[in-house]
């Protein structure tokens, strides 16, 4: 693959499966109508890069062309990194355009609240048009219709899929092709980020009024058994608080429990959007006048603050009977509210140890 790009980090940015899946497909359309790979094959994305793919596979009989280009995701940490993304075009009926179909390991759409239909092959908006174009552009030069049925398959895209958000939205045999912009900006997260959204959207659209965004798999469990939610109104919150509060903001549920480890929420207490540990951290002097205005003294106040971790802090308060994990809860909760912005959204947190105990509750 050439066009290499890179952060000012010196991060190399990669390529999304919906540019993976649009350089297959004008390889393989090219073939079918020439008898001939353009191998690399060249793309223009939306905003104007023009990188160029190896084809891994190829192969071509008189019904179908397909070609095969492994993902690169740069120096992003992504799940369908080094995944083989294929395209297969067969010419379809006259007046047709672009059917697409979802071939092995790309899944299908079964619930409502995705940007696409129940029934639908799981290819986004973006990448269906950035197809689209390409298709028209390899007819326009060389005679074809533009008629054609496009199916993408990735190896060992079900069992990749396991690692994402598509079962919990309803999207079932496979990974989704995805992209706006067809470029991975590494660290970025856009494609967890987005799972939130889209989770929020499904949410809605199956008419939940009640959600929850955890931090990760104890705090669903913890909240599943306070309220009984249904799965797919657990939002994978991870260290994305920002993502799940803004997108409420303008999409909201009457109610949302936020749950959480008592480090991670003690960020979100201080303001924090973004609680991975790379990115911001707890402040034990925060947290240690949390612990006075709470009812602990000078003494307590001191120790929190001389000490090393989170979970140390909330110990040294248990220890003095001073409800620390409701005091950091509340002021999670407001920090929440105040992101929310006056949505109407009642909001609850609940703080969990390590083991999953409930250390911390604010309503």
């Amino acid at each position: 693959m050439t066009g290499e790009r890179r952060t000012p980090e010196g991060l190399r940015y990669g390529w999304t499966t919906g540019a993976c899946a649009t350089a297959a497909t004008t390889a393989a359309y090219t073939a079918l109508l020439t008898g001939e790979f353009p191998d690399p094959v060249g793309i223009t994305l939306p905003k104007g890069q023009t990188p160029a793919f190896a084809l891994a596979v190829e192969s071509l009989d008189a019904e179908s062309a397909m070609a095969g280009v492994v993902k690169d995701a740069g120096d992003d940490p992504d799940v369908t990194h080094g995944a083989l993304i294929r395209a297969t075009v067969r010419h379809g009926e006259p007046g047709t355009g672009v059917a697409f179909r979802a071939g092995p390991g790309v899944g299908t759409v079964t619930k409502a609240g995705l940007p696409l239909a129940v029934g639908e092959p799981a290819i986004n908006p973006v990448p269906r048009q950035l197809i689209r174009e390409h298709v028209a552009a390899v007819a326009a030069s060389h005679n074809g219709t533009g008629d054609v049925i496009v199916e993408i398959s990735v190896d060992n895209g079900e069992e990749l899929a396991r690692k994402t958000w598509n079962p919990r939205l309803g999207i079932l045999g496979g990974l989704s092709i995805l992209g706006t912009t067809g470029v991975v900006v590494p660290y970025s997260c856009s494609a967890w980020i987005d799972s939130i959204r889209r989770g929020i959207d499904v949410a809605r659209a199956a008419g939940y009024r009640h959600v929850a965004g955890c931090t990760g798999s104890t705090s669903e469990k913890t909240v599943t058994a306070l309220y009984g939610l249904p799965e797919d109104a657990l939002l994978d919150m991870g260290d994305f608080a920002g993502a799940v509060l803004k997108y409420l903001r303008r999409h909201p549920v009457p109610r949302l429990t936020i749950a959480g480890g008592f480090g991670k929420l003690s960020k979100l207490a201080d303001g924090h959007l973004d609680l991975h540990s790379g990115r911001s951290q707890v402040d034990l002097r925060k947290l240690a006048d949390t612990a006075l205005a709470a009812g602990g003294d000078a003494d307590l106040a001191e120790r929190i603050a001389e000490g090393n971790t989170a979970l140390e802090a909330l110990r040294l308060a248990e220890a003095a009977d001073v409800p620390l994990g409701d005091a950091v809860a509340e002021r999670a909760r407001q920090a929440a509210v105040e992101v929310l912005r006056g949505a109407e959204i009642a909001v609850d947190v609940v703080v969990i140890d390590r083991a999953g105990t409930i250390v911390g509750r604010a309503h």
